[in-house]
């Protein structure tokens, strides 16, 4: 998902795949930069239902910053869920800070996927400003909680297809 326009993503289209309606999906919501983790969990949340997932399906955890994704997204791994969606931003400041949360989130959601049982989706934002965080959250950019909840479908639906063979 590095931009928009490498993505064959580009809009909330409804995806044509057969029992999204059994589909069960935990989204995981980082509260810090609010209005870019709002933005991006309206995206994904309309790109789910207009594919065929009812919203008493999908079940939604909020967590204080992107660094407690981790273990939200732990948690909702224990849940009956196919697929959690991790939602978060972080927006670069003066300090090295950026740096350790950036590289602790991708690597504590890289090991729920390799240890875990339910595969989560990566949809955080590691932007320089806040302009490209919201280029990147429905500006000109696109939305990537509508890439994220299309990927959710499309593992869901391979690990069903998977577990069968």
């Amino acid at each position: 998902m590095a931009t928009d326009l490498q993505s064959p993503f580009k809009q909330s289209v409804p995806i044509d795949l057969p029992n999204t309606d059994k589909i069960h999906i935990a989204i995981v919501v980082s509260k810090w930069n609010a209005s870019i983790t709002e933005n991006l969990y309206n995206g994904a949340i309309k790109t789910l239902s207009e594919s065929g997932i009812p919203h008493s399906n999908i079940t939604r955890y909020n967590v204080p910053g992107s660094f407690e994704l981790i273990y939200g997204c732990k948690i909702a791994q224990l849940k009956r869920v196919q697929v959690v969606i991790a939602i978060g931003s972080v927006i670069r400041g003066e300090t090295p800070h950026f740096h350790y949360i950036c590289q602790a989130v991708s690597l504590g959601i890289k090991d729920l996927n390799v240890l875990g049982k339910v595969p989560i989706i990566f949809c955080v934002l590691t932007d320089d400003t806040i302009k490209q965080a919201k280029e990147r959250s429905g500006g000109k950019l696109g939305n990537k909680g509508i890439e994220a909840a299309r990927a959710a479908i499309e593992i869901a639906q391979f690990n069903d297809i998977a577990q069968k063979k």
